[in-house]
């Protein structure tokens, strides 16, 4: 006889919507606008030479677009944060940059071992980083929750033993316009 308890998914969520942007957020989810310029970047597994690139492009070109200093700020620090955790943490992945005239919107999607427990992982010095990746000073536990301070929007789905994909929406405007 089938274990089905077992049998079922381990898929987690984890959402993370700033206050007064639910609306544009359900909005954005619900009908996914096609981008008017969209960034790839490979990340690959335990490269800190390479990780950080995919940021510093996306936010070379929103400086060329004239983005807010400030919104500009919290787009690297959220994208550099989310490249570096996909390096630490997982087998690689990828980072596609979705920039619309209103938002900018990352999809991170890696290729596992996914996150046990997202609430635990969302824990300010909370890491499972490995002693190569401390060494290097990064895994202190902090790139999840700097990622969440900056995002207007943070949608993190994961599956232990399986893929993360981290999404993160942050608006050109304060209200989400």
């Amino acid at each position: 006889m089938r274990d089905f308890a077992a049998a079922r998914s381990e898929m987690a969520e984890y959402w993370h919507i700033r206050l007064g942007l639910e609306d544009p957020v359900k909005k954005f989810f619900s009908q996914a606008p096609e981008a008017d310029v969209t960034l790839e970047a490979d990340i690959p597994e335990k490269d800190f030479n390479s990780a950080g690139r995919g940021s510093a492009e996306v936010k070379n070109l929103l400086k060329r677009l004239g983005v807010d200093p400030e919104v500009l700020r919290r787009v690297a620090v959220a994208a550099y944060e989310a490249e570096i955790n996909v390096a630490a943490h997982s087998l690689g992945g990828s980072m596609t940059s979705n920039i619309h005239p209103e938002l900018i919107h990352m999809v991170f999607q890696d290729n596992g071992p996914g996150i046990a427990d997202i609430e635990q992982a969302m824990i300010p010095g909370f890491s499972t980083a490995d002693e190569m990746v401390r060494e290097l000073g990064f895994g202190a536990g902090l790139g999840l929750p700097n990622i969440q301070k900056n995002a207007d929007a943070l949608h993190i789905s994961s599956e232990k033993g399986d893929s993360t994909c981290l999404e993160i929406i942050i608006y050109f405007k304060n209200d989400g316009q």
